[in-house]
């Protein structure tokens, strides 16, 4: 019974970080046979967490992919959401909007500190968005980085742990991006190409020396 709540967990943390998958792929993570994986997708789709869309790819069959729902996503944690939204209001209507900008910029200056303590200007470019993949997953963020084609760099987020507060205030994510820039250096260009709070599935940015 233990295995297969723990598979069924595995699939949900595929999903998040996969975004879209097929039962045969999932299968493959899992390494489970395609029934197994089909089993698990069943069981999370009567629980309404996943949903699955029908897609051609060229020639042949459509396939079927499958996703997480809004249900499946509120799986994994967003910090103290309720709570952090109310202080958020509170901070807003009790002192205004100049206050509540303070406190985002006093968090962004400690988290600027704390990467700066583990990102230095004598690392590579590689090193520095690997440092900063590694640091925001410990966070909480499902973070990762891999390097493109164009010698670019991918910066992804598959999961935002303080998706409520950023929904009511975006200054979080202004703070975030610029954050960002100013640990990377400033001969490195950040851009926010994927954005959850724009419908995107996951935030992602493209890192790379100007």
């Amino acid at each position: 019974m233990n295995n297969l709540i723990d598979d069924q967990e595995k699939a949900l943390q595929i999903l998040k970080n996969k975004g879209e998958i097929t039962i045969k792929e999932l299968a493959e993570l899992l390494g489970i046979t395609t029934e197994g994986a089909r089993f698990q997708i069943m069981k999370l789709d009567s629980n309404g967490l996943v949903k699955s869309e029908n897609r051609s790819k060229g020639r042949g069959r459509p396939k079927q992919f499958w996703s997480l729902t809004a249900k499946g996503h509120s799986r994994f944690p967003d910090a103290h959401a309720e709570m952090t939204v109310k202080l958020i209001e509170k901070i807003r209507t009790s002192y205004g909007e100049a206050m509540l900008e303070e406190v985002i910029n006093a968090t962004s200056a400690d988290n600027r500190a704390n990467y700066s303590r583990q990102i230095t200007t004598n690392d590579s470019l590689s090193s520095k968005v690997e440092k900063l993949a590694a640091i925001r997953d410990r966070e909480g963020y499902m973070a990762k980085a891999r390097e493109q084609e164009d010698g670019s760099f991918l910066l992804v987020e598959n999961h935002c742990p303080i998706c409520s507060a950023a929904k009511v205030c975006q200054g979080f994510c202004r703070a975030e991006l610029q954050t960002f820039r100013e640990v990377l250096g400033e001969n490195v260009e950040v851009e926010r190409v994927e954005h959850i709070l724009s419908g995107a599935r996951r935030c992602a940015y493209v890192v790379k020396e100007k």
